[in-house]
């Protein structure tokens, strides 16, 4: 069934290693030059009718032809539908991230550069390391997982402050109401916590909120010392034709 990916696993440090370096080293040098994006997430289970599908689609066309690069997971349901609105604006890169899996995750036809990974926690890495914003859109336990490690990254300070919205309030409901009373009240997070979590229905506001997150991004890549780093003047080239 799954025997050759629980081998890879366990296989010898020396190839474990290997593998991993390979997998960062492609991300790093494929994305460097990737520029302010937006990373979108939800199901891979819903067809294009979905009506979700058509939000993701018309939210990430919008802020495709701002000029925003548009990262998904590279499979289908919401990724491709946020694939194909970047791809259609003609204006930014669609990119997607897939995995290996034993079942062959199939990619989508809508991505400007489409990248593979042996490993979750490299396409993880590569996934939020360019985004100025997560928007995340109903979906599974691995939409929950890149919820909650984007939130433990951010809470923790080990990534500079990317915007999370969360799309479709419905959905989201009862999950934001044990975050909001159970962990609050168990002081397992605290109320400040709760400010990382954007619940949006409306695509313009998302797209007023990530605009104000690229300036303070750049303020705080050049509060930590990062205005000679690679991103930092893609960036700033950003800002300006957004300018002009």
């Amino acid at each position: 069934m799954h025997h050759n990916y629980i081998k890879d696993t366990q296989s010898s440090t020396e190839s474990s290693l290997f593998r991993i370096v390979s997998d960062f080293a492609k991300g790093f040098d494929e994305l460097e030059d990737l520029g302010p994006s937006v990373t979108f997430f939800g199901s891979a289970r819903f067809d294009e009718s979905n009506p979700y599908c058509k939000e993701a689609y018309t939210l990430a066309n919008m802020l495709g032809s701002k000029g925003y690069s548009i990262v998904t997971g590279g499979s289908h349901g919401i990724m491709e539908a946020a694939n194909k609105g970047a791809y259609d604006s003609h204006a930014c890169q669609s990119i997607g991230l897939n995995i290996n899996l034993p079942h062959e995750q199939q990619s989508n036809p809508y991505t400007t550069k489409q990248l593979s990974f042996d490993y979750f926690f490299v396409r993880k890495v590569m996934l939020i390391k360019y985004s100025l914003a997560y928007v995340i859109f109903p979906g599974g336990f691995g939409t929950l997982d890149e919820l909650f490690e984007a939130l433990t990254l951010t809470q923790t300070g080990k990534i500079a402050k990317i915007s999370i919205f969360l799309y479709g309030a419905s959905y989201w409901e009862k999950l934001m109401d044990f975050i909001q009373t159970t962990m609050v009240e168990h002081h397992t997070i605290s109320v400040k916590d709760l400010e990382l979590i954007i619940v949006s229905d409306s695509k313009e506001e998302i797209v007023t909120q990530i605009d104000e997150r690229l300036v303070l991004y750049l303020n705080e890549l050049k509060n930590a010392g990062l205005q000679n780093s690679a991103y930092y003047k893609k960036a700033i080239e950003f800002l300006s034709n957004k300018e002009c």
